[in-house]
């Protein structure tokens, strides 16, 4: 009897297997790189400038880590390695500005956030002290109007774009002038709104209700469009289960598609109104600037909080010190209802997120 002997048998080499490089040695060519960076914009400028020190530092990573990923694991790996650094020294890039404008209004705009800024107006006020009560207020009243008259018109709209326009011809005439809308230049919208309103309240008129139709004509694309996208995404199967229970189509509407998309819907929003809220050039030349606390939309100049920081920055009294300081400090305070509108959209968009039964 023959006895075979069985001979074992070398594993196929595979490109995609070799070594692997430890999270230790890609600190230390990061550590490394930085380090080398720094020396070279403090050799060439004298001092370390964060944005240079990052691109440099960067491109020095990049060729290292791509160097010795090849060498250790492999050239997919290296590439692999290679595309990480690159996507995240752009991100980096990205959020130096970013962070610099908001140590800066944080650390300029401290000066005067106080209880005195947040309760009294500049009636009277020619240097120190004063506040922006009536600045606020101003905001708050004519967005609130802007967004009365926008989130209706734009919803209605767009439930009739996706539920009932069937790319007709007043569909896609729709369609057509909210794109436009969408990218008309902030401005414009002002000059429209106090063309329109100079027909029944006079030349030079200025008052609240101006500035709320300049900014729902910025408001009005972006609900509308927000909204568009948020109903599109809710599945045909739900509309036609209500359909086949004999539902009408606007009962499936109100109680099915709207009810599903309600969370994208309330961020959309939210959203819209953080974006309008800080627009300076419309309520420049509809609303103005005024001194005293005025509540009523309807009459007179209304102070808002991007007019009153372009003023106290623009034209500044003597001394200039405490003008500055009130435009940066109500600079931080737009920054912080900015924030807080777009933390409520992210709270919005989860309680009204439809829940897993």
């Amino acid at each position: 009897m023959t006895t075979f002997t069985q001979q074992p048998v070398a594993a196929p080499a595979n490109s995609l297997v070799s070594g692997h490089l430890r999270s230790t040695a890609r600190r230390g060519i990061l550590v490394a790189s930085a380090l080398a960076a720094a020396a070279a914009v403090l050799a060439g400028t004298g001092e370390v400038h964060v944005a240079g020190t990052i691109a440099l530092g960067a491109v020095i990573y990049s060729a290292a880590i791509y160097v010795t990923s090849r060498v250790v694991e492999g050239p997919r790996q290296a590439a692999d390695r290679l595309t990480t650094a690159v996507v995240t020294t752009f991100f980096l890039l990205a959020m130096v500005p970013l962070a610099s404008l908001l140590t800066t209004v944080v650390r300029q705009g401290a000066a005067r956030f106080d209880a005195e800024f947040f309760t009294y107006s500049m009636r009277g006020i020619v240097g120190e002290g004063g506040g922006v009560y009536h600045a606020i207020m101003g905001t708050l009243i004519i967005t609130a109007i802007a967004t009365v008259v926008s989130v209706p018109i734009g919803i209605l709209a767009a439930i009739y774009l996706v539920e009932y326009g069937n790319k007709n011809r007043l569909s896609r005439a729709l369609t057509f002038f909210v794109d436009v809308m969408t990218g008309i230049p902030s401005i414009v919208a002002g000059l429209f709104a106090i063309s329109l309103f100079t027909l029944f309240m006079g030349a030079g008129a200025r008052a609240g209700i101006i500035g709320a139709a300049a900014l729902s004509v910025l408001m009005i694309p972006v609900v509308v469009r927000n909204t568009e996208e948020m109903l599109r995404i809710v599945p045909n199967e739900l509309r036609e289960a209500s359909y086949a229970l004999g539902v009408p189509k606007w009962l499936t509407i109100v109680k099915v598609v709207l009810r599903t998309a309600v969370a994208g819907i309330a961020t959309g929003v939210t959203i819209g109104i953080a974006r309008v809220i800080g627009e300076t050039a419309p309520l420049l030349v509809t609303v103005g600037i005024t001194t005293g606390t005025n509540l009523n939309p309807f009459d007179g100049r209304m102070a808002t909080l991007p007019v009153f920081a372009y003023y106290s920055y623009a034209n500044p009294g003597v001394p200039p010190g405490p003008f500055t300081d009130r435009a940066w400090t109500a600079a931080l305070v737009l920054m912080v209802i900015v924030m807080t509108l777009n933390l409520l959209a992210r709270a919005l968009s989860h309680y009204f997120a439809p829940k897993a039964r």
